[in-house]
């Protein structure tokens, strides 16, 4: 049989990682004799979802077994899940969804609505009970949503890859330590094979999280090989208990659907709106960069927030008149202002000219002239010559901004944002999986 093994929120902001659950799963299930037909899909859900804890990221595991074991599986990951779930933190509620054979059409849209909008879980219970062989849901049991989702989403379409190194238990919640040097020349050597290593701006690393969960670092990329030999490349200061190569959607723009208008947007949904800037850009306490935008079915505000550095200055050179596509996660109003869009992306499609007008030099000597006054023409400052029919001149400067994509710096983007090196480099759908050797350890 082919069994699909769902796992979602287990995890919590003090602790855990629905991923490390999967890569212990990796070793159970691989001594019980299972075969993988594929990496374990770390699936990132809609990133604009009230609830959710870090990355918004479900998992499923796609198996091959003797029909006998599938009571023995099952088993397997209960235990796992019961062993290594953050159940003491009231908002946890993980959900394990388990599927026999070929997934169905309607396991896949309901992915994709998971990905870009909000779905219900009487709506995923429905599901469930028509098309999966088996379904465990804990406490609240919202983690079956994101758990049927990674069952649904094949990632048949682009697709990246990352290689995830776990701790040992005795040193999370402490510093991690990597050798810095070491990323600095893994970041060197495979170059557009791997993305996120660094911040730009900073030269801050970007493969090591903050948080108390297990992972020790996580490298992304375009092929299983690369994250590999990206990995090997990396230097722990600390013992790694284990490691494990996943695909993913991360770096794909998967949340980001066709263009929107914006009377039709919905709070925590990520959108994709044109339209023409309406009001020059302005700052708001706390260094956030806002304007507003209109497509002619309505206004809404955009924003670029603090920490997406230089990135606030693409939106402070923009003009009333130029229009723009933005993408990002619409936030809800807070009373005083409506919806706003959160911006991940901002696509100049057309800049309006800047024009200043200025007054005419003088036609004897060339000197500068003033105005005399409304209608009254021009009176030249060094040779005192006058003309009553002389108007201002437009000038068309020159804009530093060009037509183009303008993302956030690396440190300021969502898991799901697609950095500029990928584009054009998007997998075709349904490409054939073939395991690279080695792709966990142990």
């Amino acid at each position: 049989m082919i069994l699909h093994i769902g796992i979602d929120d287990t995890d919590s902001l003090e602790g855990g990682c629905t991923t490390y659950i999967a890569a212990l799963l990796v070793e159970r299930l691989i001594n019980l004799g299972v075969r993988f037909i594929d990496y374990p899909n770390l699936v990132r859900l809609n990133p604009n979802v009230p609830w959710k804890t870090r990355g918004n990221g479900a998992v499923c595991l796609r198996v091959e077994a003797d029909q006998s074991m599938e009571d023995l599986i099952v088993g397997c990951v209960m235990d796992v899940v019961e062993e290594n779930g953050w159940f003491e933190d009231v908002k946890t509620e993980p959900g394990i969804v388990f599927h026999i054979g070929d997934v169905p059409e309607a396991l896949k849209l309901f992915a994709e609505e998971a990905v870009h909008g909000l779905v219900s879980l009487e709506y995923a219970k429905s599901l469930i009970e028509r098309h999966c062989a088996m379904a465990l849901g804990y406490k609240g049991m919202r983690g079956l949503i994101g758990a049927l989702a990674a069952v649904g989403n094949q990632l048949e379409g682009d697709h990246t890859y990352e290689l995830l190194a776990y701790r040992r238990p005795e040193n999370r919640g402490r510093p991690r330590r990597l050798s810095l040097s070491s990323i600095l020349e893994m970041d060197h050597v495979m170059g557009s094979e791997t993305f996120n290593n660094l911040d730009p701006e900073t030269l801050r690393p970007l493969i090591a999280p903050h948080g108390p969960d297990p992972v020790l670092f996580g490298v992304r990329g375009e092929s299983p090989e690369a994250v590999h030999r990206a990995g090997m490349m990396i230097e722990a200061e600390e013992p790694i208990e284990r490691w494990v190569i996943f695909r993913t959607n991360q770096g794909t723009d998967a949340h980001l659907g066709g263009v929107s208008r914006i009377s039709d947007l919905r709070p925590h949904t990520p959108v994709v709106v044109s339209g023409v800037v309406s009001s020059p850009p302005r700052v708001i306490p706390g260094g956030h960069m806002i304007f507003t935008l209109e497509d002619g079915t309505g206004r809404v505000e955009c924003a670029a927030y603090e920490p997406t550095g230089r990135f606030r200055e693409v939106v402070r050179s923009l003009i009333p008149g130029d229009e723009v596509r933005a993408s990002g996660g619409v936030r809800e109003g807070d009373g005083i202002t409506g919806l706003t869009i959160n911006l991940e992306k901002l696509e100049i499609l057309r800049l309006k000219d800047l024009i200043l007008l200025l007054n005419p030099a003088c036609p004897v000597c060339g000197g500068s002239m003033e105005s005399m006054g409304r209608g009254k023409g021009f009176r030249c400052r060094r040779c005192d010559f006058k003309d009553r029919g002389l108007r201002k001149r437009a000038v068309r400067l020159e804009r530093d901004l060009k037509p183009g994509v303008y993302l956030p710096p690396p440190r300021a983007m969502r898991h799901l944002t697609k950095p500029l090196q990928r584009y054009g480099r998007e997998k075709r759908p349904n490409q054939p999986i073939k395991l690279h050797q080695p792709w966990h350890w142990p």
